[in-house]
């Protein structure tokens, strides 16, 4: 795999890995791209079966910044396995990176956040019973520390980075769902109860294996919907990518400042 990206861009030595999430793939338009390439022709990646998810690995910079953007990722409810990102993740810390920038779009569980808001993640509950890690071979790396799995230091530095671009930008715990089908009005209440602002159906296992690769993550998640029993409005994926599409520019502009800025 490292093979083919080495033949692809000599020498190139990317900081941070970015994996864009439903609606949000036009960010690798903001890429000064050296070289692109499909999934299918790198070993272990995933294959993406989501429309908006276009399955290819960009390499180039944002700023002086250089990235690995990964254009869409592959989901739990896709073949019920938890650990799909697991050979991309394990690509980006073996290219070099230091820490994985993920985006998403979720459903909002706070009236005042509501659709086209971003949020950062602080933190995040696992609410599907699943890990990546399971299966994982006998030794101490199966057992990951989740304590700051996203860092604070990068947290606050994308807070700050929206702040100066006059983004109005949340923060709070994402809580992952398996989906496909959307949560019932009880489970939102339960994940409310929880502590949970935003609910997902992807990013934690990624945050998993990011994290026992010894990579920072940091996450920002877009609001695209209220989630079910908040309002009255008929949750569908076409509802998803249209409010995406259309807050987009927001989210891509963060992303292009903090990435610009990135130490």
């Amino acid at each position: 795999m490292n093979e083919v990206i080495a033949s692809r861009a000599p020498g190139f030595r990317p900081k941070v890995a970015v994996v864009l999430g439903s609606g949000l793939g036009g960010f690798a338009d903001d890429v000064k791209a050296i070289a692109t390439i499909p999934y299918g022709e790198l070993a272990d990646f995933p294959v993406t079966g989501v429309s908006s998810h276009a399955g290819q690995l960009v390499l180039g910079h944002v700023g002086p910044t250089p990235v690995a953007v990964l254009q869409g990722r592959a989901h739990y409810y896709e073949r019920g396995r938890a650990d799909e990102m697991k050979g991309a993740i394990r690509a980006m810390a073996g290219l070099g990176c230091e820490t994985l920038l993920q985006t998403n779009a979720a459903g909002s569980l706070r009236l005042d956040m509501p659709p086209g808001s971003p949020m950062v993640i602080s933190d995040h509950i696992n609410f599907t019973g699943v890990n990546p890690l399971f299966g994982e071979a006998a030794g101490s790396e199966r057992f990951v520390d989740m304590v700051d799995a996203y860092d604070p230091k990068l947290v606050e530095q994308m807070l700050s980075v929206a702040r100066a671009n006059n983004i109005i930008c949340h923060d709070g715990v994402y809580i992952w769902f398996c989906g496909p089908s959307f949560e019932t009005p009880a489970e939102i209440r339960a994940a409310r109860t929880l502590g949970a602002d935003a609910v997902g159906m992807s990013t934690v296992p990624e945050t998993i294996l990011a994290r026992q690769a010894g990579l920072k993550v940091v996450a920002v998640s877009l609001m695209t919907n209220f989630a079910a029993g908040l309002t009255h409005d008929k949750l569908g994926h076409e509802q998803t990518l249209a409010v995406a599409r259309e807050a987009s520019g927001k989210v891509r502009h963060l992303l292009r400042a903090f990435l610009e800025g990135y130490g």
